[in-house]
Formats: C-alpha cells, sequence, structure tokens
C-alpha cells in the first residue's frame, strides 16, 4: 500500500482491459455508496493516466495485480481484491459472494496467485501480450 496526494473519496479500480476476467470482474464489481461515490475503472495499459503512473512511479508491477486507490492510498494484487470486496454493497449475489470471498486478507492472499496465473495463462492462450511487454 502506498499514498497519493489524491481526494480522500476518489475510488480507482486500475485492471487490465485486455484480459477478459479482469474486464468482467471490473465491470460487475461495486461498493457501497456510503463508501465512495462510484468506481472509477481505468486501463492499466493506458500510460497517460495520472494513476496509473503513479502505480508504476510507487513500484507497483500491474502484471502481479490490480490496484485499488482509495483514500488516497494504493492497494495492489491481494490487498486490492480485499478493499473492493470489504466496500461491496450487500445487495445482489455478485457482490454477496465477493463479500463472502475476499473480505478475509488471509483468502484474498491465498486466492490471488490463483486468480494471477489464471489471467497469464489465459493472455496467453489469447495470444496477447502482459502489460510490461506492450
Amino acid at each position: 500500500m502506498a499514498d497519493t496526494q489524491d481526494s480522500d473519496d476518489e475510488l480507482a479500480l486500475i485492471f487490465d482491459r485486455d484480459c477478459p476476467v479482469c474486464t468482467a470482474y471490473s465491470c460487475n464489481v461495486d461498493v457501497d455508496t456510503k463508501q465512495a461515490s462510484g468506481i472509477r475503472r481505468i486501463n492499466a495499459r493506458d500510460g497517460n493516466d495520472e494513476l496509473v503512473r503513479k502505480a508504476k512511479e510507487a513500484g507497483l508491477d500491474l502484471d502481479d495485480g490490480m490496484v485499488v486507490v482509495h483514500q488516497g492510498k494504493l492497494y495492489h494484487g491481494a490487498d486490492a481484491l480485499n478493499i473492493m470486496a470489504r466496500l461491496a454493497p450487500n445487495r445482489g449475489i455478485g457482490n454477496r459472494l465477493n463479500k463472502l470471498f475476499f473480505s478475509s486478507p488471509a483468502i484474498a492472499r491465498l486466492s490471488y496467485p490463483l486468480l494471477r496465473a489464471g489471467r497469464n495463462t489465459l493472455l496467453r492462450l489469447l495470444g496477447r501480450k502482459k502489460i510490461r511487454d506492450s
């Protein structure tokens, strides 16, 4: 986790838009409006985006995990998955499953390497480059 200078109420999700699973997750994940007004979804391959640059400058490898910016802090990989689960509303089956599985930091840490391996395999099968190679 790293600090940023952005607004405390900002919530942004930086994900790999070339990965169909990452895109599906980012399009379907939601946050409780008491926690944040909404989610700014950012393609990790957009090197011109200020938050993508900040994540890279903070030493975060975008091929190793998504990044969430919340209350001025950067969360990476399993920590990002965990914060999104904790911020999810209690409505809808997807949100409830997200909370159930990933609101525990231990479960998020254990499952994230498997999710990342699945992403890497899927990118290879689809013939798509990793972010660092594009």
